[in-house]
């Protein structure tokens, strides 16, 4: 007598998975090995980015730590201050260097213990000077013979410094450039805000300038600025430049300027040049 054959199981679920499954009876159908290779992947991939970063950054210490190391990196505000002196035969440099220490408005900035004193250019190292627009090649004789100094309230508050600007600046004859002063006034806003931001540094987002008055060449001029809002990464400041304080007698105002500065997301592998 013939017995009746059961029916062979099927070899792939109605989905068209290739994954076992269990009968109905509420057991859990076993995950498909691709799942788990996936996860596999993920886990590894993250692993080199987290990796990448870490050895990126490491890099980036160490680089810098040897360029200081070796008098190549950038120097403090202190530093600063002890890396200039005219040489013997520069008259000019000579001259300048001389009357803004004896300026009365330098002697009350000095006095004031908020404030720290510095010449930002010259805490650059000479490899990067040597490419700044305004460390450089803006720099010597007839233009600004020696580097500005500058006094910054502690946390970004507030900045003042004095700059020499000499005859062979001038944009119509015997006047400063106009975009000589939209540079000072971009980077001494840019100066004045570091220290409210993250990181100590920021980039230009907005730069607005009123000239007021044409500036004369061969001028001493003072630029003032003063933060007035910060938020996160953000930074708005006030500022102008003006002519040195006579008694009795008002500054005149030669441009105003607001701007907005952002300290960008990878601002902790820039170098700070405030």
């Amino acid at each position: 007598m013939l017995r009746k054959q059961k029916a062979a199981p099927a070899s792939a679920s109605a989905n068209g998975s290739d994954a076992p499954r269990q009968p109905s009876s509420g057991a859990v159908i076993a995950p498909r090995p691709g799942a788990a290779s996936s996860r596999s992947a993920f886990r590894q991939g993250l692993f080199f980015v987290l990796f990448g970063v870490a050895f990126s950054a490491a890099g980036a210490y160490a680089s810098w730590y040897t360029l200081r190391s070796q008098g190549m990196g950038f120097y403090s505000d202190e530093e600063s201050l002890k890396r200039f002196e005219p040489g013997p035969g520069d008259s000019e440099a000579l001259e300048v260097e001389e009357t803004i220490n004896s300026l009365p408005l330098v002697a009350e900035l000095r006095r004031r213990p908020e404030l720290v004193e510095s010449r930002p250019h010259m805490k650059m190292p000479a490899q990067y000077r040597a490419r700044s627009l305004t460390g450089s090649v803006l720099a010597g004789p007839g233009k600004m013979p020696v580097p500005p100094y500058a006094w910054i309230e502690e946390g970004g508050k507030s900045l003042v410094s004095i700059t020499y600007i000499g005859k062979n600046l001038c944009g119509h004859p015997g006047l400063v450039h106009g975009g000589l002063l939209a540079t000072m006034l971009d980077e001494g806003l840019a100066r004045c805000c570091f220290g409210a931001l993250p990181h100590n540094i920021g980039v230009t987002a907005n730069l607005n300038i009123n000239y007021r008055k044409p500036t004369p060449a061969g001028s001493y001029l003072v630029l003032r600025a003063e933060t007035t809002q910060v938020e996160g990464r953000k930074a708005w400041v006030k500022g102008r430049i003006e002519s040195l304080p006579v008694s009795g007698e008002a500054p005149v105002v030669y441009a105003e300027a607001t701007a907005l500065f952002v300290s960008p997301k990878f601002a902790a592998m820039l170098p700070k040049i405030a």
